[in-house]
């Protein structure tokens, strides 16, 4: 259903080599497509590593089993709400679930894909924050689901869960694990994870009075997984426990890297081939590099500083 992760090395491979080849060329035109292509390499890297771990990922249901059982055990013990009572309640309503099967498979990433695009191709500024997030969070969430392997509730059907996915024919693992995604790695929830990113990245960099609308995405994303027995709740809370982490990692980091090249010379640094609004003229935000702008605007940069999302 996703682009395979060879494929995805491929094509970073690719870009890299385009790269190395012009990144010389001093056009401007040249440098702006340099830059996307990098910024392309890195997320097809980033794409090819989580699908490749995924496949890697324990195969073996014995501990993913025991480890979902004392997870239902634990949420009854803190009185969360039950997941299976939730999913009889929709699972014979067939429009219902035959759109949030289609939502569980195919709105996370083409969201997340749309919002690194639109970050970068309008908020350039705010672009490296969304873009590490999203890479801390895909590195912590991996690592857990590769230590702590976790079947989905759709796999307990002793506790009452049906596999809506194979129900109404819009799996996107097979029978038997035979499709695009590891069946055990449940925990944490990387639809959780990027839903929030994405919902939070909208709501704080976008000035559109719809920008609320976002929130209807990680309503159901988190209604989908769910209703369609693939993610227990508490998946999705330990999703956002990484998210968080990876969110004051990219923070203090970025200060850290930003302090470095403060004290490097401009020539080190390089030039910005995108320019950002630095200044503001008679209530005009402008466009273009400092050095360019006229010596009585007044600079906005401080505005920006300390923003991360």
């Amino acid at each position: 259903m996703w682009l395979p992760y060879q494929n995805a090395f491929q094509i970073a491979v690719v870009l890299v080599v385009l790269v190395v080849a012009l990144h010389r060329v001093e056009h401007r035109g040249v440098k702006i497509a340099v830059t996307t292509a990098t910024e392309l390499a890195v997320v097809m890297v980033l794409y090819g590593v989580w699908q490749k771990v995924r496949e890697l990922a324990v195969t073996k249901t014995a501990g993913a089993m025991e480890n979902a059982h004392d997870l239902w055990d634990f949420e009854q013990r803190i009185h969360m709400p039950s997941e299976v009572a939730l999913q009889k309640v929709f699972i014979d309503n067939r429009p219902i679930m035959q759109f949030l099967n289609v939502y569980y498979g195919g709105a996370h990433v083409p969201a997340a894909g749309a919002l690194l695009i639109w970050v970068f191709w309008r908020h350039r500024d705010r672009y490296a924050a969304v873009r590490n997030t999203f890479a801390l969070t895909i590195a912590g969430c991996i690592t857990i689901q590769a230590l702590v392997p976790m079947a989905p509730p759709r796999f307990l059907t002793d506790l009452g869960f049906v596999d809506a996915g194979l129900k109404y024919h819009l799996s996107v693992y097979g029978t038997g694990g035979s499709g695009v995604s590891n069946e055990l790695a449940a925990m944490p929830s990387l639809h959780v994870g990027w839903c929030v990113l994405v919902a939070l990245a909208v709501i704080a960099i976008s000035t559109s009075r719809w920008k609320w609308l976002i929130l209807l995405h990680p309503i159901l994303t988190i209604l989908s997984i769910t209703i369609t027995a693939n993610h227990w709740w508490l998946d999705g809370v330990v999703a956002v426990m990484v998210l968080s982490v990876a969110w004051v990692l990219q923070h203090f980091g970025r200060l850290a890297l930003d302090r470095v090249l403060a004290r490097l010379p401009d020539r080190v640094r390089g030039a910005d081939p995108f320019p950002q609004p630095v200044a503001i003229v008679g209530g005009d935000v402008v466009e273009g590099h400092a050095e360019d702008l006229a010596d009585d605007v007044e600079p906005v940069a401080a505005a920006r500083e300390g923003s991360s999302l």
